[in-house]
């Protein structure tokens, strides 16, 4: 058995996103259609649990939207190299100890950058470099959540479409693992759209800190788990705290 999250917009919570955790049958191995068989089984659950319109979010979607709400289909505008997929982006940006940003990755193949050695073998996160402006690790998920945010800003109109969807879930996150999860960020996204806080959010990364800071919007690694070992493949957790600044 496993337990997976499910996200939920709650933009009258302050919260912005509530993380409702599932337990559910764990289908292991990295074929397509395990992922398929959990992603089916955490629907599931969270009907079970009164949520009847989950949309996956991930390359595993069955759902083309959800498809092209991943980070490895997302493009994010940078100022010298035009558009590049977001997770690129994320993990072309971190800075470590030892070395960073690795800012090749940029130009890389999606599932190559995220599997460069050098984010394993530099020490520990420090912070992110983007674009000449210094991100924190505090909160936790903001530089991930800022460049999820203003991938979908220009297609706004056409993300009101997501709610008619209860909850947003990410087969591939491992919430003991990683922190930084798509489909959170999509929750996020709407829950300032419902605010009125979108466009103000977006305005600079200063103001995207400053809108998540005034809520209790803390994203934390999940530390107790009735989940088995399954074979998943781990990503970085993002921990420690570091003042903002731009540069």
């Amino acid at each position: 058995m496993a337990e997976r999250p499910i996200f939920v917009p709650s933009p009258d919570s302050a919260e912005l996103v509530k993380e409702v955790f599932l337990e559910l049958k764990w289908n292991s191995g990295f074929a397509p259609v395990q992922k398929e068989k959990n992603v089916k089984a955490l629907h599931e659950a969270a009907l079970r649990n009164g949520f009847r319109n989950v949309l996956e979010v991930s390359t595993k979607s069955d759902k083309q939207r959800g498809q092209h709400l991943s980070a490895f289909y997302l493009k994010v505008k940078s100022d010298r190299l035009g558009e590049i997929p977001l997770e690129c982006a994320f993990q072309g940006s971190k800075v470590f100890e030892r070395g960073g940003p690795y800012t090749d990755l940029f130009v890389k193949d999606v599932r190559d950058a995220k599997r460069d050695p050098r984010l394993k073998e530099s020490g520990t996160l420090v912070g992110f470099t983007f674009d000449g402006v210094n991100f924190p690790l505090e909160p936790k998920t903001a530089f991930y959540d800022w460049l999820y945010v203003n991938c979908i800003y220009p297609y706004r109109d056409w993300a009101k479409k997501l709610y008619d969807y209860s909850a947003f879930s990410d087969i591939e996150f491992n919430p003991q693992r990683s922190i930084n999860c798509q489909a959170r960020s999509i929750a996020l996204f709407l829950s300032l759209m419902k605010r009125d806080q979108l466009d103000q959010a977006v305005e600079s990364p200063d103001a995207f800190i400053r809108v998540l800071c005034d809520s209790q919007y803390r994203p934390t690694l999940h530390e107790h788990s009735a989940e088995q070992p399954v074979a998943s493949s781990p990503k970085s957790a993002e921990v420690g705290q570091q003042q903002f600044f731009t540069a």
